[in-house]
């Protein structure tokens, strides 16, 4: 019985990369099924993703060997296997419509995700949790109990082993440390007005200025505020007919679009890394 695996990479650009990729995949009975690769001219950094067929080594031993390949090459590598749904948590405070329409992706197949827990600082979703047997914590958070609060989230992470954190509108800001022990693994969406249309009701004041483009922009999170590494982005066109309740739904569609396509193509490993940019898969 073969086993599918995602090997993603980086490291310094040079000659022969594939050819030594390849050639140890090829020598340990390994079948490429998919492959791509993106060289950096500006960073001088070389990105691949192969998934590959394989049926001889088990997974921990594949990993040993693959120690000494890298380290001459200085290369920074993950193995996941292909067919393992990825463990994650999702955060939301009052507004539902990227929770919801990630649960429903997600139990239609559509997402490989392994959603162990809602977390909220509000009650408003627990049914809807429920009704996706999904367990639901809620953790209320107060300027003076903030540390408290994270620390219980934090906590719920890590006991559900969650390799990502999707941020689906939770409008809570994270501290540094929370953001530091989250690093590479927390994905937020939000609209992309900033810095035009800061703090509340956004759409309200895009319509008030007559604004021809909405759009939603999903990044992983950093502590530089709306500022990590981009993801995906999407716009929609608007028009002087669109009122401002058209404004905001069509702004719910596009962030709950946007940030369904970044976790899909986190989740297949497809996002690499690159400095404060990303190089994408697809």
């Amino acid at each position: 019985m073969s086993s599918a695996y995602i090997l993603t990479l980086s490291c310094p650009d040079r000659p022969g990369i594939v050819h030594a990729v390849s050639g140890f995949l090829y020598e340990r009975g390994g079948n490429i099924e998919e492959a791509a690769q993106y060289n950096d001219h500006g960073t001088g950094l070389f990105f691949m993703r192969v998934r590959f067929a394989y049926g001889q080594l088990a997974h921990e031993e594949l990993r040993s060997q693959l120690r000494p390949f890298a380290e001459p090459l200085k290369m920074s590598w993950r193995l996941h296997a292909a067919a393992q749904p990825m463990r994650a948590v999702i955060m939301v405070s009052k507004e539902g419509h990227c929770l919801n329409d990630l649960l429903f992706r997600w139990k239609s197949g559509l997402l490989p995700l392994d959603i162990r827990a809602i977390v909220s600082n509000h009650r408003d979703f627990y049914q809807l949790a429920a009704g996706y047997n999904v367990p639901f914590h809620h953790i209320p958070v107060t300027a003076a109990g903030k540390a408290q609060a994270e620390a219980r989230q934090y906590e719920i992470i890590e006991s559900e082993q969650a390799e990502l954190v999707v941020l689906a509108r939770y409008m809570q800001i994270l501290s540094d440390g929370m953001c530091h022990r989250l690093a590479g693994r927390a994905i937020n969406i939000h609209h992309s007005f900033l810095p035009s249309f800061k703090g509340a009701k956004p759409y309200y004041q895009a319509h008030d200025r007559g604004v021809k483009l909405i759009g939603a922009t999903a990044h992983y999170v950093t502590a530089d505020l709306d500022e990590g590494p981009i993801i995906e982005q999407d716009v929609a066109r608007v028009d002087h007919s669109k009122t401002v309740e058209d404004f905001t739904a069509i702004g719910r569609d596009t962030e709950s679009l946007v940030l369904a396509r970044a976790v899909k193509w986190h989740s297949e490993h497809r996002v690499l890394l690159n400095g404060h940019r990303t190089v994408i898969f697809r």
